[in-house]
């Protein structure tokens, strides 16, 4: 009999630079890198729970105008084991510079395309980014 793997739900950013690189983040303890973001409290709305996660993990500002949601993805989480991970994502743009703060160690900008030259989470590499990558090749 097989159980069904359980879903964690969250929010994240896909958070661009001038030369179309994307922001990732590795939390302390794993070697993948992953969108910023997190899990939204009870009852938060979704860019609310985003705006949160950006303020408390890099110390920056979300423009919830300007967020272009980019859809849901799903894949196993790279963070825990047999579970996997429903991400609602929005292209956001940020006002302030982005610092590792929280369970964040460490930040790296990559190319939209591969190679990325990090280990990123399968939900990154092979959903969020390819879908990043259209929907801002496209203007």
């Amino acid at each position: 009999m097989s159980h069904a793997a359980v879903t964690i739900r969250i929010v994240a950013a896909v958070i661009t630079d001038p030369a179309q690189r994307v922001l990732v983040v590795r939390k302390h303890g794993s070697a993948v890198f992953i969108q910023p973001g997190g899990k939204p409290e009870p009852g938060e709305a979704p860019l609310a729970a985003l705006a949160r996660e950006l303020d408390e993990e890099l110390g920056v500002q979300l423009d919830p105008a300007t967020a272009v949601p980019l859809g849901t993805f799903s894949d196993w989480a790279v963070h825990e084991t047999g579970c996997r991970v429903q991400a609602e994502v929005w292209w956001a743009r940020v006002s302030g510079t982005p610092r590792a703060r929280a369970e964040i160690a460490e930040l790296a900008w990559v190319p939209l395309r591969p190679p990325h030259g990090h280990r990123l989470a399968p939900l990154s590499e092979d959903h969020i980014l390819p879908a990043a990558a259209r929907v801002i090749a496209s203007g």
